[in-house]
């Protein structure tokens, strides 16, 4: 038995989870890594329900199993429930980064990053750092692999499988020969259209005579494509700046001709990361700005989340400047299925949207509604830098975010030693409020072993058990409308018995004793 003042520590815990329960609750969370650094950078819920994230490693020990040379790729297929079912690294003796990864229609996945190697799982450099893009089977087995670029540095920053089967990706380039046919000056955007063995099929340079840097694509619903990053240049493709950086959106149409262009920002550093076609047509995109004037309102204060809705011909709908007095970088934005949006990266503040910061930085996950306007905000870290690169809804009406953690404490449970993979699953929206008990009902209450749920409409759903720190310590699918749920593995305490259907989620507070 518990004490009663470690009971009633328990349910404060839980009562505390149920704040946030309409919007940002966590179902788990988990450490990957080896005694070095590793940093993931993109994740994706794949068919089977699990998840797949990439990034970059150090280690060989831990979970990761080789390692070639300092950075190499990390690609990591998780379970449901974050359990690792299979851990690839790929690379050669020199350095490189993944930075996106899409799942493909035949269960397979395409990544793109870059790489500076010759050797190993590299076949050819062409000078410098080139994009690196593989194709590896639904077990992690390299298909094949294509290097890209020219003489000069070229870097990938986000991939997607295309309707007709091949690939179209995005990042930047420094070259003028190779592959690459044009140059503005300095670095453009890098936008290519591989076939579905990896084959070039079409390439496009775009900027000016400044720095251009691409960071997201996605295929639109006409067939084209939407490209954002950051310009400040004033020349060429370019036909407009605030000054210092802007945020850059092109729509291209099918064969990576230009449709529009637009620039966004103020006179400050304003810097575009993630872009997403929206349900009505238009765009939404994500960032970090600095500005106080220009298409720039409402900063707090030094870096912030920026997000920007654009109509369908990059007309500015509404923006939006989230964060505090300190820096708060926005790095990944989804559009959720009431319409509205959920956005992560990190921050440093503890004032203005900002409720708490557990020191350094943490992951910062704000819900917005279909406006622009805050719904809900949660920071999640430890006493160290915890920085999220990536999120996405997930089918259950969850998110799933990941990125890098250097914590050993607070909401990180676990390290491997310097920075990790910290990949977080967040519940969809949880009402804790009493429901029909002909609908839901949990009983004994309290009890010592065994629960029986009882679930009038039982088909697809499934029943996870939540401690007092969040963590899912049994998930299971329903099989019946009545499932007993064995319970004796778990020590005496409070917990949330939530379950999740298609339509509904019913959560309630089970004592152990």
């Amino acid at each position: 038995m518990k004490t009663t003042k470690l009971l009633a520590v328990a349910i404060s815990v839980l009562v505390s989870m149920c704040g946030y329960s309409q919007c940002l609750v966590v179902e788990w969370q988990k450490s990957l890594g080896g005694s070095y650094v590793e940093f993931a950078t993109a994740i994706q819920e794949i068919s089977d329900g699990g998840f797949i994230v990439i990034g970059s490693s150090d280690s060989d020990d831990g979970d990761i199993t080789s390692n070639y040379f300092l950075h190499d790729w990390w690609v990591v297929r998780l379970d449901v429930l974050g359990n690792i079912i299979w851990q690839r690294s790929l690379g050669g003796s020199g350095a490189e980064r993944a930075y996106s990864v899409d799942e493909t229609s035949d269960g397979g996945f395409i990544i793109a990053g870059y790489s500076n190697s010759n050797d190993h799982d590299v076949i050819v450099n062409l000078g410098m750092r080139d994009i690196w893009v593989v194709k590896l089977s639904d077990n992690g087995e390299m298909l094949w692999q294509r290097s890209l670029g020219g003489a000069s540095s070229e870097t990938a920053s986000s991939i997607q499988e295309t309707s007709d089967g091949g690939f179209i990706l995005a990042g930047t380039t420094n070259s003028i020969n190779g592959d690459v046919t044009q140059n503005h000056g300095g670095e453009d955007y890098w936008v290519v259209k591989l076939d579905n063995g990896g084959e070039l099929a079409w390439e496009r340079s775009l900027g000016g005579s400044g720095a251009d840097n691409a960071y997201s694509i996605q295929e639109t619903s006409d067939g084209g494509f939407v490209v954002a990053g950051s310009s400040s240049s004033v020349n060429g493709d370019v036909t407009d700046n605030h000054g210092d950086r802007d945020f850059w959106v092109v729509k291209l149409d099918s064969l990576g001709n230009q449709v529009w262009q637009r620039s966004l920002g103020g006179s400050g550093w304003d810097e575009a990361l993630s872009i997403q076609e929206t349900s009505d047509g238009g765009f939404i995109v994500a960032g970090f700005s600095d500005s106080i004037d220009g298409d720039v309102t409402g900063n707090h204060g030094f870096m912030e989340y920026w997000v920007v809705k654009l109509d369908d011909g990059g007309g500015l709908r509404w923006q939006k400047c989230l964060g505090g007095s300190g820096s708060d970088i926005a790095t990944s934005i989804d559009e959720t299925n009431d319409g509205g949006f959920v956005v992560v990266g990190h921050s440093v503040s503890n004032d203005g949207d900002v409720s708490v910061n557990y020191g350094g930085s943490d992951y910062w996950v704000v819900k917005i509604d279909s406006n622009g306007e805050l719904l809900c905000e949660r920071s999640l870290g430890g006493g160290d830098q915890d920085i999220a690169k990536s999120i996405q809804k997930t089918n259950d009406g969850g998110f799933i975010v990941a990125g890098n953690s250097d914590s050993f404490n607070g909401d990180v449970t676990d390290n491997h030693g310097y920075g990790d993979f910290w990949v977080v699953k967040f519940s969809s929206a949880v009402s804790i409020s009493t429901v029909d008990l002909h609908e839901f009902s949990v009983y004994p209450n309290p009890s010592n072993d065994w629960v029986n749920i009882e679930l009038s409409n039982f088909q697809d759903a499934s029943v996870s058990v939540v401690d007092a720190v969040g963590r899912v310590v049994v998930w299971e699918k329903f099989i019946a409308k009545q499932h007993l749920l064995d319970l004796t593995v778990l020590p005496d305490g409070v917990y949330l018995i939530r379950v999740q259907t298609i339509s509904a989620v019913y959560s309630q507070k089970l004592i152990l004793e």
